[in-house]
């Protein structure tokens, strides 16, 4: 630590005009902060960005913005990050698509005197200065409590995965089936099918499980999926199938077309995170640690259950449908 101090004092000797309390390698006057995100097609991305984006405006902080298309791809997320590093960025804020894969990449960053906040998921190293997640085994949790709920206590329940390694799902997963557990009437009749990172494929798994598991036939009662393009991918299966509002259905995050799911009774229930929140106080946080101030190494950002019934109360509503053109346009 004290031999960055001084390599940082020595560069403002010669750099007057720079004004980043912190080595990233960049000699721009502007702190210049790279934001990693999972993926840049889902409505929960362009929600971390918003957040992000105003984090920026307030501390003066310059935002990059770049991820993979696909939220399975994990070589393109390694490749973004070691692009970024090797630009000479101040800070990276990362939602790591593998809890392993994505250790070296950060660790080169650490080295290159680069601090990393992750969001959303965890990474399996103790290299992070922090974490600004959902505690996601949690609302996993809170899941299966409201599907046990509404059913009653009793039925047949499938459970679809997203894919294997990403942390935040998989926590998710392991909540819901821990809360499910508490209810002797219920007995998940699938938990072991993965739908993939796209919605297409959750439609198509989404599609096989209804016909194996004879959901037509009066044989599934509820159905669980642990984020957005598994739970459009599954919505689409129930409505194609004729059992949309049905089977009761409980899904993660939010989009235009879930919530009109939500209306239509197509969809019981969806577990809402923060992710505006995730952005704006993940850039708030590695900022504040660039400046040495001490920061948190969990900050919870919470997560609700959303019903038809609780949809449009204000802070709710703000959550599902936030104002992201304020911030992306």
């Amino acid at each position: 630590m004290r031999r960055i101090f001084l390599s940082c004092a020595l560069l403002a000797v010669t750099l007057t005009a720079l004004t980043v309390p912190g080595c990233g390698g960049s000699n721009s006057r502007t702190t210049t902060i790279a934001v990693v995100p999972k993926g840049t097609t889902h409505e929960f991305w362009k929600s971390v960005h918003a957040g992000a984006v105003k984090a920026g405006r307030e501390l003066g902080v310059e935002i990059l913005w770049q991820g993979p298309l696909k939220e399975d791809d994990r070589e393109d997320q390694i490749k973004v990050v070691d692009t970024l590093v090797s630009r000479g960025i101040n800070g990276l804020l990362l939602a790591p698509l593998d809890d392993k894969a994505l250790r070296q990449p950060v660790a080169s960053a650490v080295r290159a005197g680069i601090p990393v906040v992750t969001f959303d998921s965890k990474l399996e190293s103790d290299d992070p200065v922090s974490l600004v997640s959902t505690s996601n085994l949690d609302a996993g949790r809170l899941a299966g409590k409201h599907l046990g709920g509404i059913l009653g206590g009793k039925g047949n329940v499938i459970m679809m995965r997203l894919h294997e390694g990403s942390a935040s799902t998989t926590d998710r997963e392991r909540g819901f089936m821990e809360a499910i557990a508490t209810f002797p009437g219920i007995t998940v009749v699938s938990s072991n099918q993965y739908a993939g990172a796209l919605a297409e494929g959750g439609y198509r798994t989404g599609e096989n499980l209804l016909a194996s598991t004879r959901a037509a036939e009066g044989a599934v009662q509820g159905i669980f999926t642990p984020n957005e393009s598994t739970t459009f991918g599954m919505l689409r299966a129930l409505q194609n199938a004729g059992l949309a509002g049905k089977i009761r259905f409980v899904g993660f995050d939010s989009s235009d077309k879930l919530v009109q799911g939500l209306k239509d009774g197509h969809i019981d229930g969806l577990v809402l995170q923060n992710p505006f929140a995730m952005g704006y106080i993940g850039i708030k946080t590695l900022v504040a640690h660039i400046r040495g101030e001490k920061v948190e190494k969990f900050i919870d950002t919470g997560a609700a259950v959303v019903t038809l019934a609780n949809m449009n109360e204000p802070d709710i509503k703000e959550r599902l449908q936030p104002d992201l053109d304020k911030y992306l346009k």
